[in-house]
């Protein structure tokens, strides 16, 4: 593993542990270059995932891109690190399970609309808000309206 600190091609492995979802394994790793210490974390991939964006333009699926995507949603939010972690990990594993490796951008759109409904109202307002592309404030108060009129019924 390469060293993000100096690029030293070798590190050592000091300790490696299950997340607490049990999704990847942490492993805590000392260059041998500059003794810098980081973290690294391997997953579980079933399948290389491509994103079908808009004018027909491919990208590979990021899981990072993901993570960062939802995080600015759920930003200064009481919410656990690991119900983040947790919501990823499981739009990956149905994203992973579709069968199909070409995945619609809006397909994954739908999938974090849907996690973050029922993680956070305020997060799934805010990425609704870049997701369907809000222009005024009288898109939020619609938006906001539907949110209010499903959760009384």
């Amino acid at each position: 593993m390469r060293c993000p600190f100096c690029g030293h091609e070798d590190s050592q492995v000091k300790d490696s542990r299950p997340t607490d979802d049990g999704s990847a394994i942490r492993r805590r790793r000392q260059c041998e270059g500059c003794a810098a210490r980081f973290t690294t974390f391997e997953r579980i991939q079933l399948r290389e995932l491509v994103v079908l964006k808009s004018e027909d333009k491919r990208e590979p699926f990021d899981r990072e891109k993901l993570m960062r995507s939802v995080m600015i949603a759920c930003r200064k939010r009481p919410l656990d690190p690991v119900r983040i972690e947790k919501l990823v990990s499981g739009i990956q594993r149905q994203l992973e399970t579709l069968g199909d490796t070409d995945i619609p951008s809006q397909r994954i759109g739908e999938l974090v609309m849907d996690g973050l409904k029922s993680l956070d109202s305020v997060a799934y307002i805010r990425f609704a808000s870049v997701y369907k592309d809000f222009r005024e404030a009288r898109d939020f108060e619609e938006f906001a309206g539907n949110i209010a009129e499903v959760g009384k019924g």
